[in-house]
């Protein structure tokens, strides 16, 4: 080859791959170019779906593109899961995803858990509370598990079973303080409560928007909310951290709601969709919401998202382990005690 043709092969490889360089920047700039899909884990009506469709507008008008909301439930979230975990890792497919993928392998549902994703957005998270009937001798959390400590296995807490919230939240205490009970299930938290009401049982932990109403009207008493800090929806619940200190190390702790990713999206798209997602959980239409739903908007992103993904599923696989519910020792996964 010639010098003039030789320098007229690298003028054209130069071009080339500068309108390669360019296309990419463009197509990165652009997203995203068409409709997108957010898939939500679970049924039309529930917790996540409506934490979902509150934030999903704002995220639109951020994008700048629609976002056509599908349910897809089954298998405690596995479904929903794979489903986006099998689609493109172009951003244009996401998950409006709760906790429950954390513990699909230490349950033995399923290996995939958010370890496989990309954290766009922990949006919030729900806070559990203690109550007990209002004419109830406990006037406090401490006077509760003083009774707990001098009379081990005589107090009743009404529970949803193992794995469950109250469960789970016992095991957390037990593992900060004495903490022997005899724990009746019910099927959920509402039948529980009635229960409670009735006499049947002495206390129960459950989530605040299932007792909140209860509370306000006179018929229970909130003696503490599982949180480092009292929340907005029952101001007047002292935080369990005042009676149990040793239950800090566990928290913040409850179910909780995010956006997802396939762990191999392109950061750009990874960025353009935090971005808006940022901003979506600051809407005022989104945050009034959480907060009538005694829901805590946390808006959290990047290393400290996938930090709290971590310490979450620590502190719950052992939390089930303790509890005998776990199907699979968190130690076989390479889940670390917390």
């Amino acid at each position: 080859m010639t010098a003039v043709g030789e320098k007229m092969k690298k003028i054209w490889m130069g071009a080339v791959t500068a309108l390669m360089m360019a296309s990419l920047s463009v197509s990165a700039q652009e997203f995203p170019e068409r409709e997108m899909l957010g898939v939500v884990m679970w049924g039309a009506g529930g917790a996540t779906d409506t934490v979902a469709r509150a934030v999903n507008p704002a995220a639109e008008e951020a994008l700048g593109k629609s976002v056509v909301v599908l349910n897809k439930s089954g298998g405690a979230g596995a479904i929903s899961t794979a489903y986006v975990n099998a689609a493109p890792a172009d951003g244009y497919t996401f998950l409006y995803g709760a906790e429950n993928p954390q513990l699909h392998p230490v349950m033995g549902v399923a290996d995939l858990d958010y370890s496989k994703f990309t954290p766009i957005n922990i949006l919030g998270r729900g806070v559990a509370v203690v109550v007990v009937p209002a004419a109830s001798k406990y006037q406090t959390m401490a006077e509760l598990m003083a009774d707990i400590a001098a009379n081990p296995g005589a107090v009743i807490m009404g529970s949803t079973g193992p794995g469950g919230l109250p469960s789970t939240i016992a095991a957390l205490i037990a593992n900060s303080a004495p903490f022997e009970i005899t724990a009746i299930p019910f099927d959920g938290e509402g039948p529980g409560l009635t229960a409670m009401l009735s006499g049947e049982v002495d206390f129960m932990p459950t989530g605040i928007s299932a007792a909140a109403e209860q509370v306000k009207a006179g018929n229970m008493r909130a003696l503490a909310v599982v949180n480092t800090e009292p929340v907005d929806t029952l101001p007047e619940a002292p935080a369990i951290t005042d009676a149990i200190p040793e239950m800090a190390k566990f928290l913040p702790w409850g179910p909780f709601y995010g956006v997802f990713v396939r762990e191999d999206t392109p950061s750009d798209v990874v960025a353009t969709l935090t971005a808006a997602f940022t901003t979506a959980a600051e809407n005022e239409t989104f945050t009034t919401l959480m907060a009538n739903r005694g829901n805590i908007v946390m808006n959290m992103s990047g290393d400290e998202a996938k930090d709290f993904l971590v310490k979450w599923q620590q502190v719950t696989a052992w939390a089930l382990q303790d509890t005998g519910a776990a199907k699979v020792n968190p130690a076989d996964l390479g889940i670390s005690r917390p």
